[in-house]
């Protein structure tokens, strides 16, 4: 059995989020995506907890949810109890913003870890708080409060808010969260980086590399998501495997008798995230790390210090070469939303009404985006589409362009530079 969790993601009493983002529509959006397991995101925010309280009921696999209207139904989506914390502090003589991920395995936990922090912070006022906490604090009331409930550092590179941002950050997980170290099990290597930048740091092979989407609206769920493989879903069986997948753990075969592993992640191309040159987006001034380094870190427009991205960061960090690879490691698999490749192959924008049309008949014939985008046979895809397919499958083999994004923008893939773009298809 494999199966697709996306674990992080935003609800609608999070800032700058849709307001479709509620469990109903999460639950009929992850189905279509082809994700069993899905984060509620934002617990600690009182009237989401609520409505997850009212409208969530424990599924059969033990510390996972559904919604009590799915109860009878075995395809439903199984919801676990998330959130992300931010973090704003000062530590070692400078103001750190970091964000981290919370996971909980029942309401009973969520409620505790919710008291606590409502006693150091707001907790009504964004679904993603804003908390005077150390990152190694929240890990020592959530740890305490359950050993089943867990912390990881959440898009562990983007230079303004992360454990390694460049603005930010600290240099090492064990700056961050000094002798608790040992509790963090993972980090999530965001949109800017996926995990063979981050095996390039040796201070990593303790730790698992996990993807999520982060996702504020329905249509970038599962944009990054992890691939399980096995016979057990459960929450405990979930948090597991991901212990099982660090290079260290795989090297000394931790996996031994485990019912079920992390067979790999599903990430963004790394250029296509919003961080991952160096920048300023106001004067459209993009570097690579080498231009940076030309240019001393000043931006040629403003003649003020570029905001370095992550591939600088990760390259700053590393005791490795680029390209290298641990003997043990779980793989991963860059891929493009369908959405994207099929605006492009039409040459219109993303949620027009004819790329919504032929991304439901994608999916009609093929059961969900990821059996689309991983599992069909290019040929049974040209049956219904050949340009498409013809994308899907470069995308497949990496053989696409991208210009990097920088500084909060967006890269831009170009999957059908040398190919005329499709008038219609159907």
């Amino acid at each position: 059995m494999r199966f697709i969790a996306d674990l992080q993601l935003h609800s609608k009493y999070s800032r700058a989020t849709s307001s479709r983002m509620v469990l109903e529509e999460l639950n009929l959006s992850a189905r279509k995506k082809g994700i069993r397991v899905l984060g509620t995101g934002d617990f600690t925010h009182p009237q989401w907890f609520l409505e997850l309280e009212r409208k969530l009921m424990p599924a059969s696999e033990a510390g996972l949810f559904v919604l009590n209207s799915e109860e009878k139904n075995l395809k439903a989506t199984r919801f676990m109890l998330t959130a992300e914390i931010s973090s704003i502090y000062s530590k070692g003589g400078r103001v750190r913003k970091v964000h981290n991920l919370v996971f909980a395995p029942s309401f009973e936990v969520v409620r505790q870890i919710n008291i606590q922090l409502g006693w150091i912070g707001n907790l009504k006022s964004d679904g993603r708080p804003i908390l005077g906490l150390d990152s190694k604090e929240l890990l020592k009331i959530v740890s305490t409060i359950s050993e089943e409930a867990y912390v990881i550092p959440a898009h562990a590179w983007t230079p303004w808010f992360s454990v390694f941002g460049s603005q930010s950050g600290f240099d090492s997980l064990e700056e961050c969260f000094e002798e608790l170290t040992p509790k963090i099990f993972a980090i999530e290597t965001g949109l800017s980086s996926d995990p063979g930048m981050n095996w390039r740091l040796s201070q990593l092979d303790k730790v698992a590399l996990i993807s999520n989407s982060d996702s504020h609206s329905l249509p970038k769920l599962g944009r990054e998501a992890n691939a399980f493989e096995g016979d057990e879903l459960s929450y405990r069986a979930i948090f597991q495997a991901i212990k099982n997948a660090s290079p260290k753990a795989l090297s000394e075969k931790r996996d031994s008798g485990a019912k079920l592993k992390l067979a790999f992640t599903i990430e963004f191309f790394p250029e296509e995230g919003k961080y991952h040159y160096d920048g300023h987006r106001q004067h459209q001034v993009v570097y690579s790390p080498e231009e940076t380094a030309a240019q001393k870190g000043i931006c040629r427009s403003c003649g003020r210090p570029v905001t370095i991205g992550v591939m600088n960061r990760v390259a700053s960090l590393a005791d490795r070469g680029a390209g290298y690879k641990p003997p043990f490691y779980t793989p991963f698999k860059n891929l493009v939303p369908l959405e994207e490749i099929i605006a492009e192959a039409r040459g219109q924008k993303v949620g027009t009404k004819a790329v919504l049309q032929s991304y439901e008949k994608f999916i009609q014939v093929f059961g969900s985006e990821f059996g689309v985008l991983l599992d069909a046979r290019v040929e049974d895809l040209g049956a219904l589409d050949d340009v498409v397919a013809e994308g899907i499958r470069r995308v497949r083999v990496g053989g696409i362009k991208i210009e990097p994004g920088y500084d909060g923008e967006y890269g831009k893939i170009k999957i059908f530079e040398d190919l005329p773009k499709q008038k219609t298809l159907f």
